[in-house]
C-alpha cells in the first residue's frame, strides 16, 4: 500500500486491494471494468464516506484513488454518491 493512500481498513476482493472507506459504486465499477491496477483507496476517513456518516455534518467531497505502478483518480464522491 503506497504510504500516502493508507487508511483504516484493508480488504481484498477478486484480486484487488481496497483500502479505507471505498464506496460500493467504485467497487462495482472496478469489478465491471477490471482495470490493470492493484486496487482502490480512500485516504483518511472523509466525513460522509460509507461508515463515516455523522449526523448534523455535511458530507465531504473526496477522491477514490486507483493505485498500482502509478496512482490516479478513479472517481470523486460526495458522501456515498458520485460527484
Amino acid at each position: 500500500m503506497p504510504p500516502g493512500l493508507r487508511s483504516c481498513h484493508t480488504a481484498e476482493i477478486d484480486g484487488y486491494v481496497l483500502e479505507g472507506h471505498v464506496p460500493a459504486a467504485a467497487i462495482a465499477r472496478l469489478l465491471a471494468e477490471r482495470p490493470k491496477v492493484r486496487g482502490l483507496a480512500v485516504p483518511g476517513m472523509p466525513i460522509g464516506s460509507p461508515g463515516m456518516e455523522v449526523e448534523g455534518r455535511d458530507s465531504e467531497t473526496y477522491d477514490v484513488m486507483a493505485f498500482g505502478d502509478e496512482q490516479e483518480k478513479f472517481m470523486t464522491f460526495r458522501g456515498g454518491d458520485p460527484a
